[in-house]
């Protein structure tokens, strides 16, 4: 009697339409592929970003406005001329949920409810240093290739299990193997882009000038406001505790760099 397809049938055709993709390397050394050119990315994240715009009330000046700003500017000078000479824009939402974002092309995202978690500049320049991480590693390209190259991938497979299996070969890769796709690559996939910009972000604050201990204190103000949240194996997310215990770790290392950079006049006065 001859089997049904395996999962690491499916990860082997995955990884075959990954071959063809373009390897660069992340802001860790991290390898990553690449389907799609910067230029592609940065249109969709305009547009994105301008459609939210529209659609949800912003706050239009103010102290809030320039805070955010001030927090953006010092961060992305820290960055090479490539990604600092982008047109980066801001803007703030009013939302009460603590959340932010940036979108390729320089976009940042602030909720008014983010002011609720973050208490001080080097708390709010946590988050907006992970998020501006998402874009200096180009994860919003890493993550849509890899769906790209599943989908591409199941759709293969599905032909060839459909052949060699029937309907119910055919089936079993394209619905069942599509769940095992998202819980076998994609969700971890997406815990080590977080935990990555985690780790740029915190670098990036404390060249910037802002204490890069403050990190911890951020996400344990966001895990008390989050609540209950899903087992780390079925999140994008890694666990808020060991995200903690990361950031704690790694905040030693960063001092003399966050110290350097007060010694060389960097120095934000961003408020509250």
């Amino acid at each position: 009697m001859q089997g049904k397809p395996t999962a690491w049938v499916l990860a082997l055709g995955v990884a075959l339409v990954l071959a063809g993709c373009a390897t660069t390397t992340s802001p860790t050394g991290r390898s990553q592929y690449l389907m799609y050119s910067d230029g592609q990315l940065e249109q969709m994240g305009a547009q994105a970003f301008t459609e939210m715009k529209a659609k949800q009330k912003t706050v239009s000046g103010g102290q809030q406005n320039a805070y955010v700003q001030c927090v953006v500017d010092a961060l992305i000078q820290q960055l090479p001329a490539e990604w600092r000479d982008r047109r980066w824009e801001t803007a703030v939402f009013v939302d009460d949920s603590p959340n932010a974002f940036a979108l390729p092309g320089g976009k940042v995202g602030v909720n008014t409810g983010m002011f609720k978690v973050a208490k001080n500049q080097d708390q709010l320049a946590a988050v907006i240093g992970h998020e501006i991480g998402h874009v200096y590693a180009r994860h919003t390209n890493e993550r849509v290739s890899r769906q790209a190259a599943t989908s591409t991938g199941l759709a293969v497979l599905g032909a060839v299990a459909g052949a060699r299996y029937g309907q119910s070969g055919s089936d079993l890769v394209t619905q069942g193997g599509g769940a095992a796709a998202q819980l076998g690559l994609l969700l971890p996939f997406s815990r080590t882009q977080e935990t990555e910009s985690d780790e740029i972000g915190q670098r990036l604050m404390a060249q910037a000038g802002f204490d890069p201990a403050q990190a911890v204190g951020l996400w344990r103000n966001m895990l008390e406001a989050s609540g209950g949240r899903s087992p780390e194996w079925l999140s994008t997310h890694p666990d808020p505790q060991n995200r903690i215990r990361a950031l704690e770790a790694r905040a030693p290392s960063l001092q003399p760099v966050f110290q350097e950079a007060r010694k060389s006049g960097r120095s934000p006065r961003c408020g509250p």
